[in-house]
């Protein structure tokens, strides 16, 4: 896994980004919100475009939900809704089985990574160092 430098990345490219940098984000996460910031704020200046899946939907909307906080469910839900969001197709699916035996990852980790590669992402966006053996996906943490 490379290191995230958001600035290096071509204006125009496609990211899918995991749920933990959204959270870290969106808590203001003391340690980890600062990593992640200068990519939010490139997707925000409209120079690069986000993805997210359903799986990182759900992942991101758990907390609030779980706090009993659903007006901001629904705020979370408006942002991350507002960028490309990836249904989990049959496709999919078969090639989130295919990682997953490939390189021992959870289900969750070879769905966003399935994802990834079917929107042609420049990269996968992520703090999940499970992601350190894959090949074939510039994965940024």
């Amino acid at each position: 896994m490379e290191a995230l430098n958001a600035a290096s990345l071509p204006a125009g490219s496609l990211l899918l980004v995991d749920a933990a940098p959204i959270i870290y984000t969106l808590e203001a996460h003391e340690r980890y919100a600062a990593r992640f910031a200068p990519l939010f704020q490139r997707h925000a200046a409209g120079e690069l475009s986000l993805a997210v899946t359903t799986v990182t939907l759900a992942e991101v909307l758990a907390g609030p939900l779980k706090a009993g906080e659903e007006a901001l469910a629904k705020r979370y839900r408006a942002v991350l809704e507002s960028w490309r969001v990836v249904e989990l197709s049959g496709d999919i699916a078969e090639s989130a089985a295919r990682l997953r035996a490939q390189y021992g990852l959870k289900l969750p980790d070879a769905i966003q990574l399935a994802s990834a590669l079917s929107i042609n992402a420049e990269a996968l966006v992520t703090h999940d160092r499970d992601f350190s053996r894959v090949r074939g996906m510039r994965v940024l943490g």
